[in-house]
């Protein structure tokens, strides 16, 4: 018996209907964006693991457990890009996008790698949309990212199904005195801790704040509050951005042990979660960034952004079924005949219809198969007309149209299809 090749585990092979749904999703997510005034880069998906290292944090989860890293021929260590915001810093900075504090409206759409248990929406290579947002500190950059997020949920239909948790983290320093006293406060309790958890007490406490484990959560519930430990600059930013949230009637929950994943967010931190995925509940998350740019070796400039996990948008878009097939859904029509004398006016009345309908999805169908067969192949790939060359009508310059969903069959004269109004639409 044969060997059968599988992909790798937590890689996802996507094709057919899947691809019809994330093509519809990055169109309509480009639009919105552009509309926004915000521009495409590109950067590789391999990069120096020391990137990564500085700007994630050694004591995160991402560096030490999750980053596929190699060695290349130079024993230069090399890893698969766990999140693109670094990589995009690194982008901006090597080509002087920074010079002289110009403000940068960046996006990009591409594959992220973390060495995960793969879950329901949740892979090792998966895909992000990252939103990055350059050189303004105001708070209305804070709010125009979340009403950006929030035009894209109500495109799609889904922002009922979706929920804003936003906090305040304040700045590193506070932080890291801030970890410094629950550390003190939960090392009484440490004999109760897993092995992991301990882990995390002793290298970064403050991740301990959205740990699953009821009994954690307990324990935080009775220690410090980081919200105490805020500078009164940070906690007036954080009142005007529920000002201002409020004031344009955007519902949200504030989450007082939302803290991100990664170490370089300061004040704002927020994250859009849904009860639709299951344990992955996560779409969107982000935050500020102010000191990220200069830890690269670039100028101080104020920085807020966020990332959409496709994978998990296309699973909740697919929750609302009926709105989301209509919409991606385009007329289109397969041209048939059993008789493979007539491939060529096959082809020649395709391409003809293409060019006047480039909108239409056509399919040029050389199989040659018997009638019943092809009527149950247009059927199972959704295709709804049909147009089919009888020879006894095509001598007389006709053809047949079929609407496969009315089941409605009609011969027209063969210019008629290439007539306005369209038949077809």
């Amino acid at each position: 018996m044969k060997y059968r090749y599988q992909s790798i585990r937590g890689m996802h092979d996507f094709f057919l209907e899947e691809m019809q749904y994330l093509n519809y999703l990055e169109v309509n997510l480009k639009n919105i964006l552009n509309s926004y005034s915000f521009s495409e880069i590109r950067f590789p998906i391999l990069e120096t693991s020391e990137i990564f290292e500085k700007i994630i944090g050694n004591n995160t989860e991402i560096v030490q457990k999750e980053m596929y890293n190699f060695l290349d021929r130079k024993k230069k260590k090399i890893s698969l890009r766990p999140e693109g915001t670094a990589s995009c810093i690194r982008a901006c900075i090597q080509h002087n996008l920074f010079q002289n504090n110009v403000i940068q409206k960046l996006w990009y759409l591409g594959p992220m790698f973390r060495y995960e248990r793969p879950q329901k929406g949740r892979f090792r290579q998966f895909h992000q949309l990252g939103i990055e947002n350059f050189g303004i500190s105001n708070i209305i950059s804070d709010l125009e990212l979340l009403k950006i997020n929030i035009n894209i949920w109500k495109f799609f239909n889904i922002f009922d199904k979706v929920t804003l948790e936003i906090n305040s983290i304040g700045s590193l320093k506070i932080r890291q005195k801030y970890a410094l006293e629950l550390k003190k406060f939960l090392k009484n309790y440490e004999h109760t801790f897993s092995i992991s958890e301990k882990k995390l007490l002793f290298f970064n406490p403050i991740r301990l704040l959205d740990s699953k484990c009821k009994n954690v959560q307990n324990l935080i519930t009775k220690g410090p509050c980081l919200t105490d430990f805020l500078e009164k600059k940070s906690k007036n930013r954080f009142k005007k951005l529920c000002f201002f949230l409020d004031h344009n009637n955007i519902p949200y929950i504030i989450n007082l042990n939302l803290v991100r994943g990664l170490d370089y967010y300061n004040d704002t931190v927020f994250e859009w979660k849904t009860r639709f995925l299951g344990s992955q509940n996560t779409i969107c998350a982000g935050g500020r960034y102010d000191n990220l740019v200069s830890i690269l070796g670039g100028p101080k400039i104020p920085s807020i952004g966020c990332a959409i996990g496709m994978e998990r948008l296309l699973l909740l878009c697919k929750t609302n079924v009926k709105y989301f097939i209509s919409d991606i859904s385009k007329i289109y029509l397969s041209i048939f005949c059993n008789n493979p004398v007539y491939n060529f006016f096959i082809l020649k009345i395709a391409e003809k219809l293409r060019y006047l309908w480039p909108f239409l999805k056509i399919n040029s169908d050389f199989s040659n198969f018997k009638f019943s067969k092809i009527i149950k192949t247009t059927i199972l790939k959704k295709i709804k007309f049909l147009l089919i060359i009888e020879e006894k009508k095509f001598f007389y310059n006709k053809i047949i149209i079929k609407n496969l969903f009315t089941k409605i069959q009609y011969s027209v004269k063969l210019n008629r299809i290439f007539k306005k109004p369209c038949l077809f639409i």
